[in-house]
């Protein structure tokens, strides 16, 4: 347990990096994908990360391959996201209230979540389904 703990939160930290990086490195020029509105939201997809990653057209770059979570890193014509999916639900629900704290917005479906800008969040939603979270902002937090 301790250990599926620790991959957790090193995956976290990892995805906090991937987030941070993604902000300074986002093109100003949205393409023609990007910019457009699906007028509706398909049905949340399902699926293994290739699966998911398939339908979303990314080829993934796998970077954690271990029992509890499979995190890979997306670029597609539409942006860069990560792409995580999940052993179990709850182990799904513990990621994210950890991974929330770095920012970010994040597309959840059942044990598998997205994160990204929220341009390509909205376009990703375009093709996988799937609900919005946002996680917390970056510009400082103020103690009492």
């Amino acid at each position: 347990m301790r250990t599926e703990r620790t991959r957790m939160a090193l995956s976290a930290a990892a995805l906090a990096a991937l987030v941070t990086l993604a902000g300074c490195t986002a093109s100003t020029s949205p393409s023609a994908e990007s910019s457009k509105k699906p007028d509706a939201v398909p049905s949340t997809a399902t699926g293994s990360l290739e699966e998911l990653a398939r339908r979303a057209e990314c080829t993934p770059d796998v970077q954690t391959d271990a029992r509890e979570l499979r995190q890979a890193n997306c670029s597609t014509p539409y942006g860069k996201y990560v792409l995580t999916t999940f052993a179990t639900d709850r182990g799904q629900r513990e990621w994210i209230n950890g991974a929330k704290d770095y920012g970010g917005s994040y597309l959840v479906g059942r044990k598998w979540a997205a994160v990204g800008e929220p341009d390509v969040i909205t376009a990703l939603r375009g093709r996988l389904g799937g609900d919005v979270e946002a996680g917390e902002g970056h510009s400082g937090h103020h103690g009492s």
